[in-house]
């Protein structure tokens, strides 16, 4: 009885549950020790993401450089020598900003450095602001109480390594507006989510909640919130703020695809890749020319070696990243059939810092074969951090049906300096810093392209 009962329960186990535990050949962790010195000698990304700044600059999801950049995007594909270059159609609304401004009026009148948040629309207000030290306070805010207003939530962001401070502060902009109409409010300015003393103000995308009427919505920048909260120190303060943007139509985008084809199992992939699309007030250079730069140069390097990997190196340019994952979500939805075969996934979104952790989120059988790549790592630096991570932005759609993901965690202490502002220009990347990171993307997808089993992928049932 026991033993019908044991065979029972295993029957119910998730098939990657019994997997064999899944190891790397020797021969292939010898060959990442020599990628990994020639990825740290190779200048391809950093072409590459002069290429993509310079030739396109700021690819705002369904402009007329959005256009450009796809066409780039597979020519650059052809040019590094991938076996196979393709295209997926991506359709979402297209937002577009034209013009932007705001004033302190009165005794005290001057311009204050704004930038529309994406998704808000045009208009023009005037009218005195009411400061909130954060979004809560605001939510405490009487019903009625921002009535003919303007809401100024004026959250600082904590500089974190590892982005923590962005997430907590992240209602502020994505829920901040919606927020402030329930109180009343015919206006809605914030402090950017970032940390730049520079006069640079941050955008990013907000939604307004279903069947409430969207207001005028805008970031300021750090030194310009500063001075508004000095100002009414001294007594209420009146703001015009005007912008000129807004929801027009329809766009179709695309995810780009190149790849290094498998010599053994072709039709299973390892997927790296970054989003193509970026904000238009800098070149979206480390947010995230940086990505594509990082993971076209891996896959080049992998595809010069005299034997192709056993499986299938498939790098992805996402298409509309910043308005919603919108890339990566139409991504999932159109491989989910065969989400299996994606053996595992990570991106390159988060600047171009150099590489500090790595962890997968493999099962257990496959916790032995994320350690050996974590050894091969770990002359560039790299600490193995089990249980650290997650799947990057475009990844998480194919995670959350059952994708297997992988984090190569970079340093974002300098990140949101730069994140969705002017400043986020090719200048700021470093050469040795983006090298460090091909070199981690070259090991990771060439040891998980080689291995001998799998990181858990399967499709995920109700319930899971």
């Amino acid at each position: 009885m026991r033993l019908a009962t044991l065979l029972l329960s295993a029957c119910l186990l998730p098939a990657h549950a019994l997997a064999a535990e899944t190891r790397i050949p020797d021969a292939a962790f010898d060959s990442a020790a020599e990628l990994r010195e020639r990825a740290l000698a190779d200048d391809t990304a950093w072409k590459v993401v002069e290429s993509l700044t310079t030739e396109i600059g700021p690819r705002l999801a369904g402009s007329e450089a959005d256009a450009r950049a796809v066409a780039w995007a597979q020519a650059k594909f052809r040019e590094l020598g991938y076996d196979k270059v393709w295209t997926e159609p991506v359709t979402f609304p297209k937002w577009e900003r034209r013009g932007e401004s705001a004033q302190v009026l009165g005794a005290h009148a001057q311009p204050l450095l704004v930038t529309a948040l994406g998704g808000s629309p045009g208009g023009t207000v005037e009218a005195e602001i009411v400061r909130f030290e954060n979004f809560e306070a605001l939510q405490a805010a009487p019903a009625g109480a921002l009535a003919g207003r303007i809401a100024f939530v004026d959250m600082h962001m904590e500089r974190t390594r590892d982005g923590s401070g962005y997430g907590k502060a992240g209602a502020v902009r994505g829920k901040g507006p919606s927020e402030a109409i329930r109180k009343g409010a015919v206006g809605y300015l914030m402090r950017s989510i970032g940390t730049s003393p520079h006069r640079v103000a941050n955008t990013g995308i907000t939604r307004f909640d279903a069947g409430l009427t969207p207001i005028p919505s805008a970031a300021l920048s750090l030194p310009d919130a500063d001075q508004l909260a000095r100002l009414l120190q001294r007594g209420p303060v009146r703001v015009r703020l005007a912008l000129d943007c807004g929801w027009d139509g329809e766009y179709t985008s695309h995810n780009v695809i190149g790849e290094i084809t498998g010599r053994e199992t072709p039709d299973e992939v390892v997927l790296i890749g970054g989003h193509l699309d970026s904000w238009d007030l800098g070149t979206g250079a480390i947010d995230d020319a940086s990505g594509i730069g990082i993971t076209m140069a891996a896959g080049q390097l992998i595809g010069q070696l005299p034997q192709r990997p056993k499986r299938t190196i498939r790098v992805v340019a996402f298409a509309n990243e910043e308005q919603g994952l919108l890339g990566g979500r139409e991504y999932a939805r159109r491989h989910a059939g065969d989400v299996a075969k994606h053996v595992i996934a990570a991106e390159s979104d988060f600047g171009a810092g150099r590489i500090y952790g790595f962890s997968t989120g493999a099962p257990a059988h496959a916790q032995a074969a994320s350690a050996r790549i974590a050894e091969a790592l770990a002359p560039l630096g790299i600490e193995h951090m089990p249980g650290k991570g997650g799947a990057g932005p475009d990844i998480s759609p194919l995670a959350a049906i059952g994708g297997a993901w992988a984090w190569l965690g970079q340093d974002g202490t300098q990140y949101f300096d730069l994140h969705h502002n002017a400043d986020d220009t090719l200048d700021k990347i470093d050469r040795d810093d983006l090298a460090q990171n091909v070199a981690a993307y070259t090991v990771f997808a060439w040891l998980a392209a080689e291995a001998e089993g799998d990181f858990g992928s399967a499709p995920k049932t109700a319930g899971e």
